[in-house]
């Protein structure tokens, strides 16, 4: 009995979405935020370095090198500053989630910092 096409696509649609892409079996880069990006700006920082070395030079093995080389720094690179970015984001994302508590339990409040503004300057 041959599967409709709907069937199969639903096969390949579970498979892909249950087994997450590990890279060298140990970094999921479907759910470690940064990880995406930062291998992909690495592929393209090692074919760069790697071919721009070989123009230059002609030398297979030292070009090979300088792309691996370019790979790791790229790679890192990217990775530290996405990573402060996100840590830098969170921080400021749990700031603003304080305020907004804040503001909801002391609005109308004899604590709420704007009435005891509006009450001094009248």
């Amino acid at each position: 009995m041959k599967p409709k096409l709907g069937e199969d696509l639903s096969l390949t649609y579970a498979f892909l979405h249950h087994h997450p892409f590990k890279l060298l079996g140990i970094l999921d880069v479907e759910n470690i935020p940064c990880a995406r990006d930062s291998i992909l700006y690495g592929s393209l920082g090692s074919v760069v370095a790697g071919l721009g070395h070989f123009l230059l030079t002609s030398r297979i093995r030292r070009s090979c090198d300088v792309g691996a080389g370019g790979f790791a720094v790229v790679t890192l690179g990217c990775w530290f500053h996405c990573r402060y970015n996100y840590a830098k984001q969170r921080i400021q994302e749990r700031i603003a989630r304080e305020g907004i508590k804040n503001k909801i339990l002391y609005e109308s409040t004899h604590l709420d910092p704007e009435r005891k503004q509006s009450n001094s300057s009248s």
